[in-house]
């Protein structure tokens, strides 16, 4: 039964993921008093792509055809350890939360070598970008889930979900995993990934060379990245109420944080995640205290 309950929360949220963008893309154009396109869009680009055929150059190897069913595994495989719908659904037996940063490194790293592989400029611009990114969030991350972890005495997702108990501590963490979400989701103020300016793009850099079905695949992975953070911050670092409305808020929150941010410069990045660090650091020594 509990492995019938997992599954069905992986197709929920992989089924519902494109909606989440779509409802952040809404929500961000409600707040500029402009239309723009329906929260089912993301569906439709997705679908529109899967029907295209392919153009892959012949300088790439198997790294470029691998890569995109490599990132939408990792993002799949983390979702797995996350008990989104409640306490008890997830497979917990297999990997913590540390494991699950893991995981996704595992994509990033691919993805990462897809951009150096087609031997493009953006592509290799967009790679280093990342991984410069990633050396500074991986540690945020990592701090955080600790922190959380520490009030339970467990890195299991499934322990800290049925935790219950809202700490002080809890609530900083939060802040540095929101920061986290922020980058990892490639959003304003880290990223943008509406625009392909050759000097800010980042994640979209990395793809510029993808058509087609693998085009696809990785944008699906992108919406299931973006639900999985979401996830861990609505069932893991606040662990009560309903997470359909938590979810929306979080939606709600990242949509009004585009809309009120200008893009950062890369090395601006730095100050950011240096300062949810700091706020890491501060939540662990909090939870050691037991507040």
């Amino acid at each position: 039964m509990k492995y019938l309950l997992v599954a069905l929360q992986i197709v929920v949220l992989i089924a519902v993921s494109p909606f989440i963008t779509g409802l952040i893309k809404k929500i961000k154009n409600f707040i500029r008093l402009r239309k723009g396109p329906g929260v089912f869009q993301p569906y439709y680009d997705l679908a529109k792509l899967a029907g295209k055929e392919e153009v892959i150059s012949r300088d790439t190897s198997w790294i470029f055809a691998f890569a995109p069913y490599a990132v939408i595994g990792s993002v799949t495989a983390a979702l797995l350890l996350v008990p989104a719908f409640g306490p008890g659904i997830s497979l917990n037996r297999a990997g913590d939360l540390i494991a699950m940063i893991f995981i996704l490194a595992f994509g990033r790293f691919f993805m990462a070598l897809a951009g150096l592989d087609a031997g493009s400029a953006f592509g290799g611009m967009g790679s280093s970008r990342e991984m410069f990114i990633s050396s500074l969030v991986e540690p945020v991350a990592l701090l955080s889930v600790f922190a959380v972890s520490l009030n339970c005495g467990s890195t299991d997702a499934q322990a800290v979900a049925s935790y219950g108990t809202f700490r002080f501590s809890t609530l900083v963490a939060t802040g540095a995993l929101f920061a986290v979400t922020i980058a990892e989701t490639s959003r304003i103020p880290v990223d943008n990934r509406e625009t392909h300016l050759e000097l800010t793009m980042i994640h979209e850099a990395m793809v510029l060379e993808y058509s087609g079905r693998s085009l696809a695949l990785i944008e699906l992975a992108s919406h299931i990245k973006q639900v999985l953070f979401f996830s861990v911050i609505a069932a893991v670092a606040v662990p009560f109420g309903n997470y359909a409305v938590k979810m929306l808020v979080i939606a709600a929150a990242v949509a009004a944080l585009e809309v009120s941010m200008a893009k950062m410069r890369l090395f601006r990045v730095v100050d950011m995640m240096s300062f949810s660090f700091v706020l890491s650091v501060i939540a662990v020594v909090i939870s050691a205290m037991g507040y």
